[in-house]
């Protein structure tokens, strides 16, 4: 096994290497265009560990390295920042070393390198987003050029697509004022064809993936969770366990103890925000199908959520939900088993409490 450890400036054209022997010192340092960075890869010695920032591209890059027998390490800028010499000095040869530096950590975690159904799948997500925020933005240029004219709309898109759809029986805008107004309720349309046609195929995803038919069944995760959930995290082997899971998706409280005093604060809001917001999503979900689902018909978890809601307040509800939600997709994923509502009645601490006369 190769002794040597590169750190990568990943770049659009010209990326900057740092080798470094088995002790940490610096051997070389290079600057290389694209075309020339991967002929390089490819000659580099089988198991060479090749580190970069988790970045655009970083997984296209990790998967050359693997086609090519070297082991790919993709590292979080976030911990890749404190091995950076001196704050005020930032260049890519700096970063190429820290990147190096990190990757030579015993106890670094590495971003999971993403196939590329994986990241085909995420594509369709994030256009998704993007078509959802222009949509947005147009609605509300709308709304604004309206008021100007003295028009003021209600807070839904329903009512806006009726007045568009009815602009002649406004008869205090002007002719070009309503000319203008129709060519941007086209565009809006237009967005939201293309937001259904993304539904659409991620829909068609998550039915064809046997992985997402599981995870559905969790009360509050649907068809874009599902798929979302599969396409970041793969079978969640990566993670030792759902609460490591959780916690690297900023679901768990940041913690500011010391001399054996815990003080927690709020969630830490870390790792991927995208997962993150369709679970608190979902959470919202479960927490009204479980007040709405009459007792005696409520599973266990339904009954643990009207347990908290009566006894916290709605937020800290809500990221508990999802927090458990998931803790519950990684063992789904990661031991390719089913959803069992039951399953918390079998935990050891739940034995532990029950009543004298209930065992």
């Amino acid at each position: 096994m190769s002794t040597i450890t590169i750190g990568v400036d990943l770049a659009k054209n010209v990326f900057s290497a740092c080798e470094m022997d088995g002790g940490g010192h610096v051997l070389r340092r290079l600057d290389l265009k694209r075309d020339a960075f991967a002929r390089w890869l490819a000659q580099l010695p089988v198991d060479t560990v090749v580190a970069m920032e988790a970045c655009s591209g970083a997984h296209h890059w990790a998967r050359r390295c693997l086609d090519h027998g070297l082991q790919p390490r993709i590292i979080a800028a976030q911990f890749v920042k404190p091995f950076r010499k001196g704050r005020k000095t930032k260049n890519d040869r700096a970063d190429a070393e820290a990147v190096a530096t990190a990757a030579r950590q015993g106890n670094m975690r590495f971003v999971p390198v993403k196939d590329i159904d994986q990241q085909v799948r995420l594509s369709w997500h994030r256009v998704r987003e993007g078509y959802k925020v222009e949509s947005l933005a147009i609605g509300n240029r709308i709304r604004g050029l309206l008021a100007e004219f003295g028009v003021i709309v209600a807070q839904s898109d329903l009512a806006l697509r009726r007045l568009l759809a009815d602009l002649d029986a406004q008869v205090g805008l002007p002719a070009e004022f309503k000319e203008l107004l129709r060519d941007l309720a086209d565009h809006w349309q237009q967005l939201r064809l293309h937001f259904d046609a993304c539904d659409a195929r991620i829909e068609a995803h998550a039915r064809q993936d046997e992985r997402c038919v599981r995870l559905r069944s969790i009360v509050g995760v649907g068809a874009i969770t599902a798929d979302a959930a599969v396409a970041t995290v793969g079978n969640a082997r990566e993670f030792k366990q759902g609460r490591q899971m959780s916690a690297w998706l900023g679901l768990v409280p940041t913690q500011h103890s010391s001399g054996g005093h815990v003080q927690l604060g709020e969630i830490s809001c870390r790792g991927d925000a995208y997962l993150r917001t369709l679970l608190i999503q979902g959470a919202r979900s479960s927490l009204q199908r479980a007040k709405a689902v009459a007792t005696e018909k409520a599973t266990p978890e339904q009954l643990w959520i009207r347990t908290l809601d009566g006894r916290m307040p709605f937020g800290k509800v809500i990221v508990a939900i999802a927090n458990k939600h998931a803790r519950q997709i990684w063992a789904m994923l990661a031991r390719d088993v089913d959803y069992d509502p039951h399953a918390c009645l079998n935990h050891p601490m739940h034995q532990q409490n029950r009543p004298a006369h209930a065992a």
